[in-house]
């Protein structure tokens, strides 16, 4: 056995690892978007503390929320994926900068890793058990 390809050479593997990747990269966001939901005025001032205006947060909202459920799904899952990689990047330098906060340097670092978790799955498309699979397949 292989152990450099011990997962990319095992069809079943990799796509249950690519699943598993896709609902752990996804559940933060559905989750954070419920959160927008639950306590928006808070999450309103929040945005407006980055400087950013209030009235963006159903877009981020429905951002969170659709995309996570793409991303979870498999369903146009390059595209969505590069969106939340830009997306994460994006928030981390925006409300995660002060890098002397403990919390805002893992905060920071926790974005970049997400970012580089959806370049990788972008790169990848969402295998099998998704979507895009089912319309690719028919088409």
């Amino acid at each position: 056995m292989n152990l450099l390809n011990i997962v990319s050479k095992n069809d079943y593997l990799s796509n249950a690892a690519n699943l598993l990747g896709r609902v752990g990269l996804s559940v933060i966001f559905i989750l954070a978007g419920m959160n927008k939901i639950q306590y928006f005025e808070g999450n309103a001032q929040y945005l407006a503390s980055g400087g950013l205006p209030e009235f963006l947060l159903p877009l981020v909202i429905a951002f969170e929320l659709i995309g996570g459920l793409f991303i979870l799904a498999g369903a146009l899952t390059q595209l969505t994926a590069l969106a939340f990689a830009g997306f994460c990047v994006v928030s981390a330098l925006v409300y995660h900068n002060n890098l002397a906060d403990q919390m805002q340097f893992f905060m920071f670092f926790k974005n970049i890793a997400m970012a580089g978790g959806f370049l990788a799955l972008a790169s990848t498309g969402a295998g099998r058990f998704s979507v895009d699979h089912k319309l690719a397949k028919s088409a």
